[in-house]
C-alpha cells in the first residue's frame, strides 16, 4: 500500500478537479494533474496557481498555502504521466458513467496493484464503477464538495470489496488535508445528494404548486432551518425541537400528502419508547449527565454569534426572474 501518499495524480481539471488538486498542493503534497489535452492541463493549472493567489489577497488562504499551491500544482502531458509515481489518483472527470469508466480503465492499467483510485462522484454507485478497475478492492468513492478548498466534507464511499485499510489511508489523508472524511454506505446520491436533491424536488413542487416563489422558498430555508444546519443535522435538530412535535408534524403533513411526507417508523419507534429528544434525555442522541444544558447553551451562543456573522458579511442580492417559473 502507497500509505504515505507522498504524491497525488488528479484526472481531470475541472472545476471539482481543480479544487481537489488545489486542497492537496495547498498543504504541501506534490500533485500532477492531467486533463483531455497537455495544452488544456498546462492552461487549468496556471488558472489555479493564479487563484490560489487571488485567494490569499482575499484573505481566504494563508500566503504561505497560495506559495504551496504555486511549488507542489503542476501540469502533466498525459494521463500516464500524472500517474506515473503517485500513491493515490484521483478521477474528477465529468458526471458520466460512460467517461467515467474509460477514464478508470486507463488509470488502473497505468499504476501499480498498490495504488489507491478515488472516483469524485456525486451520484454513481461505486459498485457500478468498480467493474472498470483491476485490483478492486483499492478502490473507492471519494466525493467531495464545491468548493472543493473551502467546503470540509468528502464523503468516502467504500465498494463491496473495497478493504478496510485503503479506507482508513484514504480518511487520513483527507483529515490531512484539512478536511473532515465521512464513511458512508454506497447507494445512488450517497447521503449528501440523496439528502439535497430531496429537498430540491420539494422546494420545486412549492413553487410549482403556488404556495412560493423560489426567492421566498430560498428566503424561508436560509433563515429557519439552514440558519440551525452549520451546527446541527437533521437528527441532533429533531431531538432538540422534540420528536414527540416531529410526529405530531407528520401526522399533518402525512394526511395532506400520503406516503410522500410519511410518518418514518424510525421516528414512530423513538417516540414509543419514550425518547422524545434533549427534554427527556435520550432521542436519536442522548442528553443525560447535564449535557442538555450544555448543548442548549451552545446553541444559543452558536446562533447568535451566525446571526453577527452574517450582519458582517452582509449578502449578495440575487436578481429574480422576471417571469418567474410556475
Amino acid at each position: 500500500m502507497a500509505g504515505a501518499f507522498v504524491r497525488v495524480a488528479v484526472v481531470g481539471a475541472g472545476y471539482m478537479g481543480g479544487g481537489i488538486a488545489q486542497s492537496f498542493a495547498a498543504h504541501g503534497i506534490d500533485c500532477d494533474v492531467a486533463d483531455e489535452s497537455a495544452q488544456r492541463a498546462r492552461e487549468r493549472v496556471q488558472r489555479l496557481h493564479e487563484e490560489a493567489g487571488e485567494f490569499a489577497a482575499d484573505g481566504l488562504l494563508p500566503p504561505r498555502m497560495a506559495d504551496a499551491v504555486r511549488e507542489h500544482l503542476r501540469a502533466a502531458d498525459s494521463l500516464e504521466s500524472a500517474v506515473d509515481g503517485a500513491g493515490y489518483v484521483a478521477e474528477a472527470v465529468p458526471e458520466r458513467v460512460d467517461m467515467k469508466s474509460a477514464v478508470l480503465e486507463r488509470i488502473s492499467a497505468n499504476v501499480g496493484r498498490d495504488v489507491v483510485i478515488g472516483t469524485n462522484t456525486s451520484a454513481i454507485p461505486i459498485g457500478e464503477l468498480a467493474s472498470n478497475v483491476t485490483a478492486p478492492e483499492r478502490f473507492l468513492g471519494v466525493h467531495w464538495m464545491n468548493p472543493a478548498p473551502f467546503v470540509p466534507s468528502v464523503e468516502v464511499i467504500p465498494a463491496a470489496g473495497t478493504g478496510s485499510s485503503v479506507v482508513e489511508h484514504v480518511v487520513e489523508l483527507l483529515r490531512s488535508v484539512g478536511k473532515v472524511p465521512t464513511v458512508v454506505g454506497d447507494s445512488p446520491g450517497f447521503v449528501a445528494n440523496r439528502l439535497q436533491y430531496a429537498l430540491f424536488r420539494e422546494a420545486a413542487r412549492l413553487v410549482e404548486e403556488g404556495v412560493a416563489a423560489p426567492a421566498q422558498v430560498d428566503e424561508v430555508v436560509r433563515n429557519s432551518f439552514g440558519f440551525r444546519l452549520p451546527f446541527f443535522g437533521p437528527f441532533a435538530i429533531a431531538d432538540i425541537a422534540g420528536l414527540d412535535v416531529y410526529r405530531d408534524g407528520f401526522t399533518t403533513l402525512e394526511a395532506a400528502y400520503g406516503e410522500r411526507i410519511g410518518t418514518p417508523h424510525l421516528l414512530t419507534d423513538q417516540v414509543e419508547r419514550g425518547r422524545h429528544g434533549l427534554k427527556s434525555g435520550q432521542g436519536f442522541y442522548e442528553f443525560t449527565d447535564g449535557l442538555g444544558a450544555e448543548v442548549a447553551r451552545h446553541r444559543d451562543r452558536a446562533y447568535a454569534e451566525l446571526n453577527r456573522l452574517r450582519e458582517r458579511l452582509g449578502r449578495v442580492e440575487l436578481r429574480e426572474q422576471a417571469d418567474p417559473p410556475r
